[in-house]
């Protein structure tokens, strides 16, 4: 068992419009910060202006500066008026998005985007920016869908568990994101598999409630191991024989957070963070906070 992965760096949230739907990432964004203690950086990156933008001869920026400084400003005024104990700062620089945000993702303690980029970078589609920062960021990336979150989600936090690869550095940041909440904690399986299924005359069927057995036996070992640290955090554990997408997006409604691990066998894996991960950044009903690995890290810094 690892530390969850903790860093006196700033969130970072990444803005282009000043909208309602913004303000709703840089809200959660603004919250994530005043739980952990962190500050708060609201970050507009100026992509592919065209040539000969006219330049303010006082100041020196031209227009677009202007107008991307004047966004984060107002949110960032506004997000402080709403949490006054968060140090806001904001900024405006050229460049791209993801690589912008990847390269803060190294001193970052959260970086927070927009699903599709919404109140984030709008014009790019998930895939884009919100894609590339999930899955290359070297710390946890929180995707939020304004509208399709509930408004006063209940207090729990759900994470993904792939008993076959454990993402420890995902579970132990699912009970810290918990227990900061006063939430309860779903860690939630699915233990559907074709290779499971008999495929020809005279092959018997698996012992199903056998492998359901084992799988909680295992949740449950893992809730164990960390009851010490974690003494206030309820717990329950799901076993289901479902695809791992559907009971994740099931059990996502309402709920705070949805934890998955960047990595596992079930599809939370590294390489265009696998279809689990995928189906749930796309399908979930509440923001979902991707976690890399140490070896992630490892492999982005060789």
């Amino acid at each position: 068992m690892r530390d969850a992965i903790e860093s006196t760096g700033p969130v970072v949230v990444g803005v282009e419009t000043e909208s309602d739907t913004a303000r709703a990432v840089v809200r959660h964004a603004a919250r994530q910060a005043e739980l952990h203690g962190n500050p708060l950086h609201l970050l507009h990156a100026l992509e592919g202006a065209p040539p000969g933008r006219a330049r303010d001869e006082d100041s020196g920026r031209t227009s677009a500066d202007a107008q991307g400084a004047a966004v984060v400003e107002r949110l960032a005024a506004w997000a402080h008026s709403e949490f006054p104990n968060v140090a806001v700062t904001a900024q405006t620089v050229p460049g791209r998005a993801a690589e912008e945000l990847l390269a803060r993702s190294a001193e970052a303690a959260t970086l927070v985007l927009g699903h599709r980029g919404t109140g984030g970078f709008a014009r790019l589609p998930l895939g884009s920016v919100s894609w590339q920062v999930a899955t290359h960021a070297a710390c946890p990336v929180v995707i939020v869908r304004p509208g399709e979150t509930a408004e006063r989600p209940e207090a729990r936090v759900v994470v993904g568990v792939d008993i076959n690869d454990v993402s420890e550095e995902a579970v132990d940041t699912a009970f810290a994101e918990a227990a900061l909440r006063g939430a309860r904690l779903e860690m939630v399986h699915a233990n559907l598999h074709l290779s499971e299924m008999p495929v020809g005359p005279g092959m018997a069927a698996p012992n199903f409630e056998a492998l359901d057995e084992a799988a909680r036996q295992i949740l449950n070992a893992e809730a164990t191991q960390r009851a010490e640290r974690y003494p206030g955090v309820e717990v329950l554990t799901r076993v289901e024989r479902v695809r791992p997408s559907t009971i994740l997006a099931e059990a996502s409604r309402r709920a705070s957070l949805l934890v998955v691990g960047s990595h596992g066998r079930t599809g939370l894996r590294r390489l265009m963070l696998g279809s689990v991960s995928a189906e749930a950044l796309h399908t979930a009903a509440c923001p979902v906070m991707v976690v890399p690995t140490v070896e992630d890290n490892r492999i982005g810094a060789a």
